[in-house]
């Protein structure tokens, strides 16, 4: 079987703004969710996926998830002095995260189901592939409204478009990101290039997914949890 890669970055520097007060003086990954912190929901998955490469970025109140993550296997890309969006964030990051292919997963995501880090592993084919997109249908989307924001044909390929919901965790090839010349930019700008060159796949997640985003979705999370 060829090597399935293992780096995975957690974002985890966010201001959480959408929180209002909860995030007045902790950051969004610190918030709970039966019991836990948003960011060690994540790592569990992250861990269980078979991710072993880990790397947590922090900007807002970063010290408290610093803390937090001391001891474990986690390193940490510190963007205290510029918060750079997903797409600078992650190229910060790639020294850490080493060669090849990496993995990315929003921390205000709660799951349930078949682990999405696993499934990620297994579907990549680097071939064919330069990203491959968690999706879930808007039906099963919670805590999230809209149409979707990716359309899939019969072979997987995506298109911008409704259809499936992006959940927040991926698998990416990188190397197109050294030629972006913006300091912060979003990893869309990435998938753009991507999907114009017909190498950007969904898999759809059919368990539970909840976005985490605003405070009534915290018992949205915690009753799917219990389901």
């Amino acid at each position: 079987m060829p090597h399935q890669p293992d780096a995975l970055m957690l974002f985890a520097a966010g201001f959480g703004t959408r929180m209002g007060a909860l995030t007045q003086n902790r950051p969004k990954p610190m918030i709970e969710v039966a019991g836990r912190p948003l960011i060690d929901h994540a790592l569990d998955l992250a861990r269980a996926g078979g991710a072993r490469r880990l790397v947590a970025n922090v900007h807002y109140l970063a010290d408290q998830v610093i803390a937090h993550l001391a001891g474990q296997d986690v390193a940490i890309s510190d963007e205290r002095d510029e918060i750079l969006e997903t797409g600078g964030g992650l190229r910060k990051a790639l020294p850490l995260l080493g060669e090849g292919p990496v993995m990315t997963l929003n921390t205000d995501a709660i799951w349930t189901g078949e682990n999405p880090v696993a499934r990620l592993r297994e579907a990549w084919q680097p071939e064919d592939m330069s990203a491959l997109l968690m999706l879930v249908r808007p039906v099963n989307a919670r805590g999230h409204a809209g149409a979707g924001d990716f359309a899939m044909d019969e072979t997987g390929r995506l298109r911008r478009g409704p259809g499936y919901v992006y959940t927040g965790a991926q698998m990416l090839n990188p190397a197109g990101i050294g030629s972006i010349s913006e300091q912060k930019f979003s990893l869309n700008l990435l998938w753009d290039e991507m999907i114009a060159a017909g190498r950007v796949f969904g898999l759809v997640h059919d368990g539970g997914w909840c976005d985490v985003g605003r405070p009534e979705s915290i018992p949205l999370a915690e009753a799917m949890l219990d389901e």
